[in-house]
């Protein structure tokens, strides 16, 4: 495998970080300053509405992987890296190993649920705390666990795969049954690695044991697997109909007797509909990202090192419009204390809450007790938006997500 062109960013342990206020160490103290930080208007003139940013943190607790958490892919898993986007589009071997390793995780993915995090941010929704979410994970909780507050999936989503041609997208589901029918010994090998129970542990000793690696974003690496065997199917758009080139000839999209795409094939590759390392996030999505941030008042980070500078650029966006952040994490953030440098050291989670606590513990407990302020009115929140009034509800109206 030829070195890649691209460093990783920040795949050592960030350093820890700095709790603020000093009161938020325990979960208790981590409570009342996010407590104070919904309870206090933003800055004039920002709106009272929050968005809220997360990452691969909070969807560990459904049993999926991270990059850069406690047990993160990078501490665990030295000699891993994603595929590049340029290595995906022109290498036909290089997509016959990934397409092999997200066959064998996709199973698990789909079984995957959204977990306790997800379903407080509904609720903090429905409180009217929460006017939207941007997420970078491609799992889909967000989507299932809160629809009516307005997601957008910064980096895509894994549910469907698109066409580098066409752009014609297709179920992810529908793509792993020609998988499975294209390669039935790796069919067979899944089935195996399901009944003896392979997939599900999510111990890092016992799936080392067992022979796994288990990565983020359904990635399963068997070693010493034949990747070189592995098929897949291409773009049925493009086969029926290649498309025309620039120059004005057409593609030329040829398959073998079973159906798989084969060289030498011009057109017609399908990619999981995500933006994989070294491809640029689109105009629109970029664009719907700073509107969300631009027509909130406050941003609330969670499980997320903001290692990607897609999402780092948004906390700092806010950073400079004076919003109030509050971030949620396990472990370093990148660059955070450009984020907290001027915060009043005796402010008490009003303007800055950073906290080390797990999302999963955190939010459910945070929901709870601010139901319980807002029935008594003890939680003084200037003119909640509910669900059917929410001021962003339209923010992603255009988002195919």
């Amino acid at each position: 495998m030829r070195k890649p062109l691209m460093r990783i960013p920040y795949t050592d342990i960030l350093p820890s970080p700095k709790i603020i206020p000093a009161s938020a160490h325990s979960l208790q103290g981590a409570l009342a300053a996010l407590h104070n930080f919904f309870a206090a208007p933003p800055p004039s003139p920002l709106p009272s509405s929050t968005v809220v940013l997360t990452g691969a943190g909070l969807s560990v607790a459904s049993g999926l992987a991270d990059y850069r958490g406690p047990n993160g892919t990078y501490r665990v898993n030295k000699t891993y890296r994603p595929i590049y986007y340029n290595e995906f589009v022109q290498n036909h071997e290089a997509r016959k190993r990934y397409w092999a390793r997200s066959f064998l995780g996709w199973t698990s993915l789909q079984k995957a649920k959204p977990n306790a995090g997800h379903y407080a941010i509904r609720d903090l929704g429905d409180l009217g705390l929460i006017s939207a979410v941007i997420t970078q994970n491609v799992d889909s909780f967000h989507p299932k666990a809160h629809p009516h507050i307005p997601s957008l999936e910064l980096h895509g989503y894994l549910r469907s795969t698109s066409c580098t041609t066409c752009r014609t997208e297709y179920p992810r589901e529908d793509f792993q049954h020609q998988l499975a029918r294209l390669n039935p010994r790796w069919a067979d090998l899944l089935q195996e690695a399901l009944a003896s129970g392979a997939l599900d542990t999510e111990d890092p000793d016992e799936k080392k044991f067992r022979g796994l690696k288990v990565n983020p974003d359904g990635d399963v690496d068997f070693p010493d697997a034949p990747y070189t065997t592995f098929r897949y199917p291409p773009c049925p758009r493009c086969l029926a109909d290649p498309p025309i080139k620039a120059e004005g000839f057409r593609h030329t999209v040829r398959v073998d007797s079973d159906g798989a795409w084969i060289l030498p094939s011009s057109a017609g590759v399908l990619k999981p509909n995500v933006v994989m390392f070294g491809e640029n996030i689109s105009n629109h999505v970029r664009s719907a990202a700073e509107n969300a941030i631009d027509s909130a008042g406050r941003l609330l980070v969670l499980g997320t090192s903001l290692a990607t500078y897609s999402a780092w650029r948004l906390a700092k966006r806010a950073k400079d419009r004076g919003m109030p952040i509050a971030i949620v994490n396990m472990g370093g953030v990148r660059g955070e204390d450009q984020f907290f440098v001027d915060v009043n050291p005796n402010q008490a989670g009003e303007l800055a809450v950073r906290v080390e606590v797990s999302t999963d513990d955190l939010l459910p407990a945070l929901v709870s007790q601010l139901r319980q302020k807002l029935s008594s009115g003890a939680l003084p929140i200037d003119a909640p938006i509910r669900n059917h009034e929410r001021e962003n509800s339209s923010v992603f109206k255009d988002m195919l997500s």
